[in-house]
């Protein structure tokens, strides 16, 4: 019920970013704990990940996987690119179509994130470990409640 009324009140607001990202730090892998639905991950069951790896002062490759029904590997390559802020970025996995990828939390250690995009239609929930405690997911739902999410779509990542 407070989720909800925080995605009431945060939702006519503008998003904001954290103010900056090391982007050298935040290069590795990422294990999806949580994300709204989409349909470019619609064939993803479980096992979802990203790992970054720096190419250049404001430039990122990228490269997603997960695990589909049938037990195969999908794997999605693409780039990112800073859009005025290390916070967000412009990613394209079809260019030259790009897509927004703004950092809406991100813990000191970098070992959690939370990722979405202006509209407020994609969120993803990102933590450095497999399994994260419970715990730490409400906390980082919570911050996304307040970042005018409508957590009530959130689905955990199975893995």
């Amino acid at each position: 019920m407070l989720a909800s009324l925080f995605f009431l009140l945060a939702a006519a607001e503008p998003l904001t970013t954290v103010d900056a990202v090391d982007l050298a730090r935040y290069a590795g892998t990422w294990f999806e704990a949580a994300r709204t639905p989409n349909w470019f991950q619609k064939k993803c069951v479980g096992d979802v990940r990203a790992t970054y790896t720096l190419e250049g002062p404001e430039k990122v490759r990228v490269v997603n996987q997960c695990r589909e029904a049938n037990g195969k590997t999908s794997t999605a390559k693409g780039r990112a690119k800073v859009a005025g802020s290390t916070a967000k970025l412009k990613v394209t996995f079809f260019w030259p179509f790009y897509g927004d990828y703004w950092v809406l939390g991100l813990d000191p250690e970098y070992q959690w994130a939370v990722v979405g995009e202006p509209g407020r239609q994609y969120l993803w929930i990102l933590t450095r470990e497999q399994n994260p405690p419970e715990a730490l997911l409400g906390r980082l739902t919570d911050l996304a409640a307040k970042k005018g999410y409508d957590v009530s779509k959130l689905v955990r990542t199975p893995r």
